[in-house]
């Protein structure tokens, strides 16, 4: 159990941090760029590190950034910080590793079911507030996945030059991370996906809706949790430090 609060399960957070970072044209992938100093990767730890209902923090990397990440746990005192966990090929595998990793570090037993919450590395603004709302709407419904609206509206193409049709921006929302589980309850989802053959998922999100795991349930994100994708996003991540932090 969560030794700050005995009524609260223990509340793991997973960094998915595998990307190259191919996009966004840097020597090294995004999540372990330094901006004023201090990588992306340590960022997005310290987040998780605040928050008072967090208990565990495990990182999936390639083994060759393990010790980089395990040094800037320790050095800057992320004391929740627990390991690396080996990442895959693609975002898929690194989530199945990651869940082996954590189930290994748990016991199969799971006597105590913690809440997980699966996170991209180079999301590294994620708020208090997310990750308290990922937490109560995972511990009230069985799980949650973080999403926002959208002011835009959805042209429909199917060629990338020219559209002939639209979806209401009222009935879509853009899914970021955490998604947010008990342990057991990825273990099932993994288990699924394996019977019905599937070796490759865009995220855990797209996932559950091609096995048919509904309701999946909305935990309000927030537009500062953007993901570190493209090279326009490092410089509004650097702004964004500079204006509010």
């Amino acid at each position: 159990m969560n030794p700050l609060n005995p009524e609260q399960p223990h509340t793991i957070a997973l960094l998915l941090a595998g990307g190259l970072g191919s996009r966004v044209s840097a020597q090294c992938p995004k999540q372990y760029i330094e901006i004023d100093g201090e990588p992306v990767i340590l960022r997005t730890m310290r987040a998780f590190q605040q928050h008072p209902d967090v208990t565990d923090i495990y990182v999936v990397c390639s083994p060759r950034w393990s010790d980089y990440v395990v040094h800037q746990a320790l050095r800057h005192g992320v004391s929740k910080f627990r390991n690396t966990l080996v990442s895959g090929p693609t975002a898929f595998q690194s989530i199945r590793l990651g869940i082996e990793g954590l189930l290994r570090a748990c016991g199969d037993g799971l006597e105590d079911d913690p809440i997980v919450l699966v996170h991209d590395a180079v999301r590294p603004l994620i708020s208090y507030e997310v990750i308290s709302r990922n937490i109560q709407t995972c511990l009230l419904k069985g799980n949650a996945i973080t999403a926002i609206r959208s002011n835009e509206a959805y042209m429909v193409t199917e060629d990338g030059c020219s559209s002939n049709d639209y979806i209401r921006r009222e009935a879509l929302m853009r899914a970021q991370t955490p998604h947010t589980f008990p342990l057991s309850e990825l273990r099932r989802i993994m288990s699924e996906a394996d019977r019905r053959g599937i070796s490759d998922h865009q995220s855990l999100f797209t996932l559950c809706n091609e096995l048919g795991i509904h309701p999946l349930y909305i935990s309000e994100g927030d537009p500062m949790n953007f993901k570190i994708t493209q090279p326009g996003d490092i410089k509004i991540y650097q702004a964004l430090r500079e204006v509010f932090f």
